[in-house]
């Protein structure tokens, strides 16, 4: 029997394929183990998105590559590198990595198995480069029924609605590496999400490159972005979370990776009208500045990106924003991160991440006259995070008081519906609370951007004199 070891880096969609990798070795009889080093074939399924992201990716690959040098019985340990970085260079990499065995893309996930069977089973020469099995444009997309092995803990899962992306950004290499939008069937992803739930899943995260963009590549015609919102825009969307919030359990719906350019009212009274989907949209803005925008190619402008803010605020109670921004863009000034600072200021986004511009080969941006310098990104970076450190503060100060429903994802650590896995804030609860289970708590305190919280109904003295005598 192979023993397979799998490194999974990246975003969740990252993730998804290395499940999908994983649900096809245990069907071809494969062993997948946890320690690489009593693997007989290593994976190191990558992320290239932006420049950091590739040398993670790199690093791991020459610690493979040098571990199995060191330890004589696994010299014969074959490594594959899978994944965003074999499908964006997949004409340099074979060239300039001999450490590796084999190169497979985003289309070679459920053919992973026989793959390792075909490098495995042959000796490869001293002088003979690394087999390459990606294909060029990738179309991949899969189903309800593809075989697959989560990876996450067993109380939430990741689901992806779509593959690819049709946007023109011009910071993003994302379309070179991953190609068009291809949307999944309403009907398939209500499948699959049933199929979770009878496992005991409790939240399902929608993911892929834009999910406001679901289901639009089957229209013949799609309104314009730069157009007034209208009610039939995101109309598969909007379909989608009504099946799902049907289904029967107690469960959250959680919408991650929309776009701004595809929101529209319909979406909007969706979500309000559905109990089950999650209070948190995740929307990156990317900038408030029309000059900057434009340069991005967004395809939206600040005034309405103001008004979709103040749409979904006053359509969806309670609702938490998650934005990104990105600082150092070529030809961004001071009078640009003014405006992004008061524009930040003003919105008092729940959650936000700030990224330095990375200038990534193969994109328009990178083209771009105006590089700034990265002392320069840096110093911008700081700045906008110092600020929202301040806003997260007042924000978590307003929850001390209030009964929070929490997901509970390990001994004393929960989330709240304004939280997604891995990327936001935790609640810390009491350590007896069952974990994969929901819970409601109230909040007693707050340190940066977690939230520390009591069982509903107990008071701050009682929990002391119970700690106290543990």
């Amino acid at each position: 029997m192979i023993k397979v070891g799998l490194i999974s880096l990246g975003c969740a969609k990252n993730l998804v394929d290395s499940e999908i990798m994983v649900g096809h070795l245990h069907q071809a009889g494969m062993r997948v183990v946890a320690n690489a080093d009593d693997a007989d074939v290593v994976i190191v399924n990558t992320c290239s998105f932006i420049d950091s992201s590739k040398e993670e990716s790199i690093g791991h690959i020459l610690e493979v590559h040098a571990n199995r040098g060191m330890r004589k019985r696994r010299r014969g340990q074959k490594l594959i590198v899978a994944g965003c970085m074999s499908q964006r260079f997949l004409k340099e990499l074979p060239g300039s990595m001999p450490e590796v065995d084999a190169f497979i893309g985003l289309d070679q996930v459920t053919k992973v198995a026989p793959i390792i069977e075909e490098i495995y089973a042959k000796e490869r020469g001293a002088n003979e480069a690394p087999a390459s099995f990606v294909t060029a444009r990738s179309t991949y997309i899969p189903d309800y029924d593809t075989p697959r092995f989560r990876l996450t803990p067993a109380h939430f899962a990741y689901v992806k609605i779509a593959e690819g992306c049709n946007h023109p950004c011009t910071f993003c290499i994302i379309p070179q590496i991953r190609g068009r939008h291809r949307s999944r069937t309403v009907t398939s992803v209500v499948a699959e999400a049933r199929q979770l739930i009878s496992e005991g899943v409790k939240e399902i995260n929608l993911i892929s490159q834009d999910t406001t963009f679901f289901g639009m590549d089957t229209w013949d015609e799609r309104p314009s972005p730069r157009s007034p919102v209208d009610s039939s825009r995101g109309a598969a969307l909007t379909s989608l979370l009504r099946e799902l919030n049907a289904l029967e359990g107690d469960f959250w719906i959680r919408i991650l990776y929309t776009h701004p350019a595809h929101w529209s009212d319909e979406l909007i009274g969706t979500i309000a009208e559905c109990p089950k989907v999650a209070r948190y949209v995740d929307m990156p803005l990317q900038h408030i500045s029309d000059r900057m925008l434009s340069a991005m190619q967004r395809e939206t402008g600040g005034a309405y990106i103001r008004d979709l803010v103040r749409r979904i605020r006053g359509g969806i109670p309670g609702i938490a924003l998650r934005t990104t921004f990105i600082v150092g863009f070529p030809g961004e000034n001071d009078a640009d991160v003014d405006e992004l600072c008061d524009f930040i200021g003003e919105a008092r986004f729940e959650r936000l991440g700030v990224f330095r511009y990375s200038q990534e080969e193969g994109t328009r941006a990178s083209r771009m006259q105006e590089q700034l310098a990265a002392r320069e990104k840096e110093r911008r970076w700081h700045r906008v995070m110092a600020l929202q450190k301040e806003i997260a503060a007042g924000v978590s100060a307003a929850s001390v008081g209030r009964t929070l429903k929490v997901l509970v994802d390990e001994t004393g650590v929960a989330r709240s519906e304004a939280d997604a896995p891995d990327i936001d804030g935790r609640v810390y609860v009491p350590r007896g609370l069952a974990v994969g289970e929901f819970a409601e708590v109230t909040i007693s305190g707050h340190h940066d951007y977690d939230l520390l919280a009591l069982p509903q109904g107990e008071r701050p003295s009682q929990y002391k004199v119970a700690r106290q005598a543990q």
